[in-house]
Protein backbone atom coordinates (compact mmCIF):
# COMPACT_ATOMS: atom_id res chain seq x y z
CA UNK A 1 0.00 0.00 0.00
CA UNK A 2 1.63 3.55 -1.09
CA UNK A 3 1.63 6.14 1.58
CA UNK A 4 -1.41 7.97 -0.32
CA UNK A 5 -3.80 5.38 -0.32
CA UNK A 6 -2.86 4.76 3.83
CA UNK A 7 -3.69 8.31 4.54
CA UNK A 8 -7.03 8.04 2.83
CA UNK A 9 -7.93 4.59 4.86
CA UNK A 10 -7.09 6.12 8.06
CA UNK A 11 -9.30 9.12 7.07
CA UNK A 12 -12.26 7.32 6.07
CA UNK A 13 -11.53 5.01 9.52
CA UNK A 14 -12.41 7.51 11.47
CA UNK A 15 -15.16 9.15 9.14
CA UNK A 16 -16.97 6.07 9.51
CA UNK A 17 -16.33 5.39 13.23
CA UNK A 18 -17.30 8.68 14.45
CA UNK A 19 -20.59 8.24 12.48
CA UNK A 20 -20.91 5.10 13.73
CA UNK A 21 -20.43 6.97 17.03
CA UNK A 22 -23.91 9.70 15.89
CA UNK A 23 -25.90 6.77 15.41
CA UNK A 24 -25.34 5.30 18.57
CA UNK A 25 -26.12 8.51 20.07
CA UNK A 26 -29.48 8.39 18.72
CA UNK A 27 -30.57 5.84 20.20
CA UNK A 28 -29.57 6.80 23.72
CA UNK A 29 -31.94 9.83 23.48
CA UNK A 30 -34.62 9.92 26.39
CA UNK A 31 -37.58 11.49 27.99
CA UNK A 32 -35.16 14.13 29.52
CA UNK A 33 -34.07 15.47 26.21
CA UNK A 34 -37.51 16.50 25.72
CA UNK A 35 -37.39 17.57 29.76
CA UNK A 36 -34.43 19.82 29.14
CA UNK A 37 -35.94 21.53 25.74
CA UNK A 38 -39.01 22.54 27.46
CA UNK A 39 -37.31 23.82 30.56
CA UNK A 40 -35.00 26.05 28.34
CA UNK A 41 -38.45 27.12 26.42
CA UNK A 42 -40.19 28.33 29.77
CA UNK A 43 -36.92 29.48 31.63
CA UNK A 44 -36.47 33.44 32.26
CA UNK A 45 -32.57 32.80 32.85
CA UNK A 46 -29.70 31.92 30.32
CA UNK A 47 -28.33 28.47 29.59
CA UNK A 48 -24.82 28.53 31.32
CA UNK A 49 -22.70 26.06 29.57
CA UNK A 50 -19.46 25.28 31.19
CA UNK A 51 -16.78 22.16 30.47
CA UNK A 52 -13.28 21.73 31.03
CA UNK A 53 -10.33 20.44 28.54
CA UNK A 54 -11.88 19.67 25.31
CA UNK A 55 -15.25 19.62 26.33
CA UNK A 56 -14.74 23.01 27.31
CA UNK A 57 -13.97 23.77 23.47
CA UNK A 58 -17.41 22.00 22.36
CA UNK A 59 -18.74 23.65 25.17
CA UNK A 60 -17.76 27.27 23.86
CA UNK A 61 -19.46 25.98 20.35
CA UNK A 62 -22.54 25.01 21.69
CA UNK A 63 -22.93 28.19 23.45
CA UNK A 64 -22.12 29.90 20.78
CA UNK A 65 -24.73 27.90 18.67
CA UNK A 66 -27.75 28.57 20.96
CA UNK A 67 -27.16 32.45 20.82
CA UNK A 68 -27.01 32.14 17.17
CA UNK A 69 -30.97 30.37 17.34
CA UNK A 70 -32.71 32.47 20.02
CA UNK A 71 -31.46 30.79 23.11
CA UNK A 72 -29.42 33.52 25.36
CA UNK A 73 -26.41 31.44 26.72
CA UNK A 74 -22.76 32.02 27.93
CA UNK A 75 -20.25 29.56 28.12
CA UNK A 76 -17.96 29.26 31.64
CA UNK A 77 -15.03 28.14 31.61
CA UNK A 78 -15.07 25.19 34.73
CA UNK A 79 -11.84 26.34 36.43
CA UNK A 80 -12.45 29.57 35.69
CA UNK A 81 -15.76 29.52 37.32
CA UNK A 82 -14.01 28.28 41.30
CA UNK A 83 -11.66 31.83 40.88
CA UNK A 84 -14.39 34.50 39.97
CA UNK A 85 -16.40 33.70 37.22
CA UNK A 86 -19.08 32.09 39.29
CA UNK A 87 -20.42 35.17 39.99
CA UNK A 88 -21.91 35.22 36.44
CA UNK A 89 -24.34 32.47 37.18
CA UNK A 90 -27.48 33.82 38.29
CA UNK A 91 -30.48 31.84 40.42
CA UNK A 92 -32.61 31.61 36.74
CA UNK A 93 -29.42 30.02 34.76
CA UNK A 94 -29.87 26.79 34.29
CA UNK A 95 -26.12 24.80 33.87
CA UNK A 96 -25.27 22.57 31.09
CA UNK A 97 -22.03 20.96 32.59
CA UNK A 98 -20.36 18.62 29.38
CA UNK A 99 -17.75 15.72 30.59
CA UNK A 100 -17.00 12.66 29.05
CA UNK A 101 -15.90 10.95 32.28
CA UNK A 102 -18.31 13.12 34.62
CA UNK A 103 -15.09 12.95 37.12
CA UNK A 104 -13.19 15.74 36.29
CA UNK A 105 -11.87 17.62 39.21
CA UNK A 106 -12.51 20.55 38.52
CA UNK A 107 -16.33 19.54 37.81
CA UNK A 108 -16.74 17.99 41.16
CA UNK A 109 -15.38 21.22 42.53
CA UNK A 110 -17.71 23.33 40.75
CA UNK A 111 -21.34 21.00 41.23
CA UNK A 112 -21.07 21.85 45.50
CA UNK A 113 -21.21 25.33 44.90
CA UNK A 114 -23.79 25.27 42.02
CA UNK A 115 -26.26 23.12 44.49
CA UNK A 116 -25.86 26.06 47.05
CA UNK A 117 -27.09 28.24 44.54
CA UNK A 118 -30.14 26.29 43.74
CA UNK A 119 -29.30 26.09 39.92
CA UNK A 120 -30.52 23.30 38.05
CA UNK A 121 -27.90 21.43 36.71
CA UNK A 122 -27.95 19.11 32.93
CA UNK A 123 -25.65 16.96 31.81
CA UNK A 124 -23.98 15.58 28.55
CA UNK A 125 -21.99 12.91 29.67
CA UNK A 126 -20.33 9.15 28.50
CA UNK A 127 -20.69 7.87 32.12
CA UNK A 128 -24.30 7.59 33.06
CA UNK A 129 -23.17 6.52 37.20
CA UNK A 130 -20.55 9.14 37.63
CA UNK A 131 -20.07 11.98 40.00
CA UNK A 132 -21.95 14.32 37.73
CA UNK A 133 -24.36 12.39 36.35
CA UNK A 134 -25.28 11.44 40.39
CA UNK A 135 -25.31 15.14 41.33
CA UNK A 136 -27.58 16.62 38.16
CA UNK A 137 -31.17 17.17 37.94
CA UNK A 138 -31.31 15.99 34.44
CA UNK A 139 -28.98 13.51 32.61
CA UNK A 140 -28.62 13.36 28.47
CA UNK A 141 -26.10 10.27 28.05
CA UNK A 142 -23.40 10.63 25.32
CA UNK A 143 -21.62 7.39 25.47
CA UNK A 144 -19.17 6.30 22.60
CA UNK A 145 -18.01 2.71 22.66
CA UNK A 146 -14.55 4.11 20.95
CA UNK A 147 -12.69 7.09 20.05
CA UNK A 148 -11.45 7.27 16.65
CA UNK A 149 -8.42 7.41 18.08
CA UNK A 150 -6.41 4.23 17.60
CA UNK A 151 -4.99 4.20 20.83
CA UNK A 152 -8.32 5.23 22.49
CA UNK A 153 -7.36 8.26 23.94
CA UNK A 154 -7.77 11.26 22.30
CA UNK A 155 -11.21 13.05 22.42
CA UNK A 156 -12.30 12.41 19.10
CA UNK A 157 -15.63 10.44 18.79
CA UNK A 158 -16.84 11.64 22.16
CA UNK A 159 -16.56 15.29 21.40
CA UNK A 160 -18.07 15.26 17.70
CA UNK A 161 -21.19 13.54 19.65
CA UNK A 162 -20.99 16.13 22.37
CA UNK A 163 -21.25 18.83 20.09
CA UNK A 164 -23.58 16.78 17.48
CA UNK A 165 -26.18 16.32 20.57
CA UNK A 166 -25.52 20.14 21.42
CA UNK A 167 -26.57 21.09 17.76
CA UNK A 168 -29.81 18.68 17.97
CA UNK A 169 -30.83 20.84 21.26
CA UNK A 170 -29.85 24.17 19.48
CA UNK A 171 -32.46 23.23 16.65
CA UNK A 172 -34.85 21.29 18.80
CA UNK A 173 -35.09 24.88 20.52
CA UNK A 174 -34.96 26.83 17.34
CA UNK A 175 -37.80 25.07 15.82
CA UNK A 176 -39.98 24.84 18.83
CA UNK A 177 -39.50 29.25 19.08
CA UNK A 178 -40.51 29.53 15.54
CA UNK A 179 -36.93 30.90 14.76
CA UNK A 180 -37.15 32.11 11.27
CA UNK A 181 -34.52 33.43 8.32
CA UNK A 182 -35.40 37.27 9.64
CA UNK A 183 -34.74 35.96 12.86
CA UNK A 184 -31.63 34.25 11.87
CA UNK A 185 -30.51 37.17 10.12
CA UNK A 186 -30.61 39.94 13.17
CA UNK A 187 -28.14 37.64 15.10
CA UNK A 188 -25.72 37.48 12.22
CA UNK A 189 -25.04 41.28 10.36
CA UNK A 190 -21.92 40.49 10.23
CA UNK A 191 -19.29 38.97 7.84
CA UNK A 192 -20.56 36.75 4.35
CA UNK A 193 -23.28 34.95 6.22
CA UNK A 194 -24.92 38.79 7.25
CA UNK A 195 -24.29 40.09 3.37
CA UNK A 196 -25.99 36.85 2.39
CA UNK A 197 -29.16 37.49 4.82
CA UNK A 198 -29.18 41.43 5.34
CA UNK A 199 -27.40 43.16 2.66
CA UNK A 200 -30.71 44.30 -0.15
CA UNK A 201 -30.58 45.89 -3.52
CA UNK A 202 -30.99 48.99 -2.16
CA UNK A 203 -28.03 48.87 -0.20
CA UNK A 204 -25.84 47.80 -3.16
CA UNK A 205 -27.64 50.67 -4.84
CA UNK A 206 -26.91 53.40 -2.58
CA UNK A 207 -23.76 54.75 -4.20
CA UNK A 208 -24.82 54.23 -7.64
CA UNK A 209 -26.29 57.72 -9.75
CA UNK A 210 -29.67 57.17 -11.09
CA UNK A 211 -29.15 58.25 -15.10
CA UNK A 212 -31.57 59.36 -16.74
CA UNK A 213 -33.14 60.91 -20.34
CA UNK A 214 -36.04 62.00 -21.38
CA UNK A 215 -38.02 60.48 -24.26
CA UNK A 216 -37.13 62.82 -26.77
CA UNK A 217 -33.63 63.01 -26.19
CA UNK A 218 -31.01 62.91 -28.79
CA UNK A 219 -28.84 59.59 -29.67
CA UNK A 220 -25.63 61.45 -28.55
CA UNK A 221 -27.29 63.03 -25.34
CA UNK A 222 -28.06 59.09 -25.03
CA UNK A 223 -24.65 57.80 -24.92
CA UNK A 224 -23.46 60.87 -23.27
CA UNK A 225 -25.18 59.97 -19.90
CA UNK A 226 -25.29 56.61 -20.57
CA UNK A 227 -20.92 56.96 -20.45
CA UNK A 228 -20.83 59.51 -17.46
CA UNK A 229 -22.27 57.30 -15.32
CA UNK A 230 -20.52 54.64 -15.94
CA UNK A 231 -23.36 51.98 -15.33
CA UNK A 232 -23.86 51.12 -19.07
CA UNK A 233 -27.71 52.49 -18.02
CA UNK A 234 -30.07 55.05 -18.67
CA UNK A 235 -33.56 55.24 -17.50
CA UNK A 236 -36.13 57.07 -20.29
CA UNK A 237 -38.40 59.00 -17.98
CA UNK A 238 -41.79 60.95 -18.71
CA UNK A 239 -42.07 63.78 -15.54
CA UNK A 240 -40.65 61.23 -13.40
CA UNK A 241 -42.54 57.87 -14.82
CA UNK A 242 -40.61 55.43 -16.46
CA UNK A 243 -41.06 54.47 -19.85
CA UNK A 244 -38.07 52.10 -20.36
CA UNK A 245 -34.36 51.66 -20.40
CA UNK A 246 -31.36 51.97 -22.97
CA UNK A 247 -28.58 50.09 -22.04
CA UNK A 248 -24.94 50.20 -23.74
CA UNK A 249 -26.08 46.78 -25.61
CA UNK A 250 -28.89 48.61 -27.35
CA UNK A 251 -26.48 51.36 -28.41
CA UNK A 252 -24.21 48.55 -29.95
CA UNK A 253 -27.19 46.63 -31.73
CA UNK A 254 -28.69 50.30 -33.17
CA UNK A 255 -24.98 51.11 -34.21
CA UNK A 256 -24.72 47.06 -35.77
CA UNK A 257 -27.81 48.09 -37.51
CA UNK A 258 -26.71 51.06 -39.71
CA UNK A 259 -29.53 53.03 -38.45
CA UNK A 260 -29.91 57.03 -39.21
CA UNK A 261 -28.85 57.72 -35.04
CA UNK A 262 -29.08 61.90 -36.18
CA UNK A 263 -32.71 61.19 -36.32
CA UNK A 264 -33.16 58.85 -33.31
CA UNK A 265 -34.69 60.11 -29.79
CA UNK A 266 -34.40 57.85 -26.39
CA UNK A 267 -37.76 56.44 -27.33
CA UNK A 268 -37.05 55.21 -30.45
CA UNK A 269 -34.32 52.63 -29.24
CA UNK A 270 -35.65 52.02 -25.66
CA UNK A 271 -36.61 48.54 -24.33
CA UNK A 272 -39.77 49.08 -23.11
CA UNK A 273 -41.61 47.20 -19.88
CA UNK A 274 -37.75 46.38 -18.08
CA UNK A 275 -37.91 43.82 -15.70
CA UNK A 276 -38.29 45.79 -12.15
CA UNK A 277 -36.62 44.77 -8.41
CA UNK A 278 -38.30 45.26 -5.21
CA UNK A 279 -35.97 47.73 -3.35
CA UNK A 280 -36.02 45.55 -0.52
CA UNK A 281 -35.12 42.08 -2.22
CA UNK A 282 -32.31 40.56 -0.25
CA UNK A 283 -28.98 40.77 -3.10
CA UNK A 284 -28.43 36.89 -2.26
CA UNK A 285 -31.68 36.33 -4.02
CA UNK A 286 -31.44 38.79 -6.37
CA UNK A 287 -28.17 36.78 -7.67
CA UNK A 288 -30.58 34.18 -8.41
CA UNK A 289 -32.29 36.37 -10.51
CA UNK A 290 -29.80 37.89 -12.80
CA UNK A 291 -28.03 34.04 -13.47
CA UNK A 292 -31.47 32.93 -14.36
CA UNK A 293 -32.61 36.07 -16.61
CA UNK A 294 -29.25 36.33 -18.29
CA UNK A 295 -29.50 40.17 -17.41
CA UNK A 296 -26.94 42.73 -16.51
CA UNK A 297 -28.75 45.38 -14.48
CA UNK A 298 -31.33 45.84 -11.74
CA UNK A 299 -34.04 48.74 -12.09
CA UNK A 300 -35.13 49.44 -8.34
CA UNK A 301 -38.72 50.37 -7.22
CA UNK A 302 -39.56 51.72 -3.71
CA UNK A 303 -43.02 50.86 -2.01
CA UNK A 304 -45.03 53.56 -4.00
CA UNK A 305 -43.59 51.63 -7.56
CA UNK A 306 -41.18 54.27 -7.86
CA UNK A 307 -37.98 54.07 -9.46
CA UNK A 308 -35.28 54.24 -6.41
CA UNK A 309 -32.63 52.88 -7.82
CA UNK A 310 -30.02 50.74 -10.08
CA UNK A 311 -27.94 47.84 -9.57
CA UNK A 312 -25.06 46.65 -11.54
CA UNK A 313 -24.11 42.53 -12.28
CA UNK A 314 -21.13 43.76 -10.77
CA UNK A 315 -22.04 45.57 -7.48
CA UNK A 316 -23.67 41.59 -7.04
CA UNK A 317 -20.33 39.89 -8.12
CA UNK A 318 -17.91 42.11 -5.99
CA UNK A 319 -19.75 41.38 -2.79
CA UNK A 320 -20.61 37.72 -3.18
CA UNK A 321 -18.09 36.47 -5.15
Amino acid sequence: MNKQSKILNIAKRVLIKESNSLKGIVSQLNKQFEEVVNLILKSNGKVIITGIGKSAIISMKISSTLNSTGTSSVFLHAADAMHGDLGLVKPDDLVIIISNSGSSSEIKDLIPHLKKRRNIIICITGNTKSYLAKNSNYVLPCFVKQEACPNNLAPTSSTTSQMALGDALAVSLLELRGFKTEDFASHHPGGSLGKKLNLTLKDLASNNPIPKVKEKSKINDVIKEITSNRLGITLVTKKNKLLGIITDGDIRRMLDENMDIFNLRAKDIMSKNPILFDEDMLAENASKEIKSKSINHMVLIDKSNNCSGIVHVLDIIKNFD
